[in-house]
């Protein structure tokens, strides 16, 4: 790379997962908005053909008036080619397909256990995790032997046991997992924020917080506005908000069709004095399953969704055919920020700038009380070729209980997707609290995990039959 006047040139970037339909094509745009890197973006993606009509759709943005930040598309047709000489990976797929992942969402309902996300913790996070970590063993494999000294930014869940995979494959990597729910609970913060103070709602980065936790089951136990303590104002607007919820819904691009009350976030706070930041969606399905998600019926009241399998099959077609009006020059990218921080932390690693965010990487202490290795969620500072993770203190003790089971579960489901181990999933079945709540017979479970596999087989090595 060349840095030139306050801009680096020559950047190289392997993107795997590089027909990406949707959040691609973000990533692209916040890139064309920057002025101060360019380069080249290498695709790579088991379906070439969705590489190739993100390569039209890439050097079209490229070519786009309003770009200030020029970067060249090309297709891989190996993960060799694509990775050599990187300096960044972005690691975005989707891993199996939608029949596969109605399996994980749906199955498990024959025994009364929900799930409103399904792709990170509960059985549908795990499953998915089967049929995910294979692919990331050779994704760590390819990194470590074609450029080992690339920053990997990890965008694909189960966040937590992908970047978990990645450095126990390749324990020198230098990989971090960016997610941005705790935006959107920074957003609520602004809001409150605005309506105590009577002032134009702030940017959610002006509220400043510190995160503890793991992904999708994040906390603050710190929020400032200028200075100014958030945690009273906050605990008024829960009291106002609580029982019909604040109803503005996160408009980050990637949720804005799933409405959010922040109902549970608010529950959660009153319960343990501390605020949950992530979407209701997935704060639900890392507590137990009798309570939030205990049937539809419910999660109506709690005012949230179950964001059904055939809505995400619908939306794929809607951005299939998008993908097709763009190529064929029938409509164009719009040229919105995504609101993600990817391309401001690569820009804090060339050196341009000191970022501070939340990240996934191994706990290294950062959270004292959990374990050491275990991958946890937390503030970070960015810069010139290095991350060095926060403090972010000890989690209380009655949230620390809360968390455990999962970070247990990673653990099993690592070690059970590396040796086909079926007995290691339904002990990790068994201790998920959702399945806890609603199902403790080991036959009955034993019996889902069977099922459940058999219906992601497409996807799983040979020694799981």
């Amino acid at each position: 790379m060349n840095y030139e006047n306050h801009h680096v040139s020559n950047l190289r970037l392997a993107y795997i997962g590089g027909g990406s339909r949707g959040w691609a094509w973000k990533f692209m745009t916040d890139l064309a908005m920057e002025p101060s890197m360019s380069g080249e973006i290498v695709l790579y993606d088991i379906d070439r053909e969705a590489a190739l009509a993100n390569e039209v759709i890439g050097n079209k943005i490229d070519a786009m008036p309003a770009t200030v930040g020029h970067w060249h598309y090309s297709v891989a047709d190996s993960l060799q080619e694509a990775l050599t000489g990187a300096d960044f990976v972005v690691i975005s797929i989707l891993p199996g397909t939608f029949d596969e992942m109605a399996v994980d969402v749906h199955m498990p309902e024959r025994l009364n256990i929900w799930q409103s996300v399904g792709d990170t913790a509960g059985p549908g996070g795990m499953i998915r995790a089967l049929r995910t970590l294979p692919m990331y063993v050779l994704i760590a494999e390819a990194i470590r032997d074609y450029c080992p000294d690339a920053w990997v930014i990890n965008y694909t869940n189960p966040m937590s046991l992908c970047v978990k995979i990645l450095y126990h494959v390749f324990p020198q990597i230098k990989a971090f997992g960016c997610c941005h729910e705790v935006f959107g609970t920074q957003k609520v913060l602004a809001a409150a924020v605005a309506e105590k103070l009577g002032i134009p709602t702030p940017n959610r980065r002006d509220i400043h917080v510190n995160v503890l936790g793991i992904n999708h089951f994040t906390w603050f136990d710190k929020a400032s506005y200028e200075g100014c303590d958030v945690f009273p104002i906050y605990r008024e607007f829960v009291d106002k908000y609580y029982k019909e919820g604040f109803n503005e819904p996160d408009r980050n691009w990637a949720n804005s069709s799933f409405d959010c009350a922040h109902r549970v976030k608010f529950d959660l706070f009153r319960r343990y004095g501390l605020i949950a930041a992530a979407g209701d969606r997935h704060l639900a399905e890392f507590m137990p399953g009798d309570e939030y998600l205990n049937d539809p019926e419910t999660v109506k009241r709690w005012k949230f969704g179950l964001t059904t399998v055939q809505w995400r099959k619908n939306d794929l077609q809607e951005r299939l055919a998008k993908s097709h009006a763009i190529v064929s020059g029938e409509a164009e990218v719009d040229m919105e920020p995504s609101g993600e921080e990817g391309v401001l932390l690569m820009k804090a690693l060339v050196g341009m700038d000191r970022v501070i965010s939340n990240v996934n990487i191994p706990n290294m202490g950062q959270i004292p009380n959990l374990p050491y290795g275990a991958v946890v969620e937390t503030n970070a500072m960015f810069c010139k070729d290095n991350i060095s993770p926060l403090i972010a203190g000890n989690l209380p003790e009655d949230i620390r209980r809360l968390v455990m089971p999962h970070v247990e579960n990673h653990e099993l489901i690592l070690q059970a997707a590396l040796s086909c181990n079926r007995d290691l999933v339904v002990k990790a079945f068994l201790n998920d609290p959702n399945v806890k709540a609603k199902c403790t017979d080991v036959e009955e479970i034993r019996k889902l995990v069977d099922d459940m596999i058999q219906g992601t087989a497409k996807y799983l090595p040979k020694g799981w039959f």
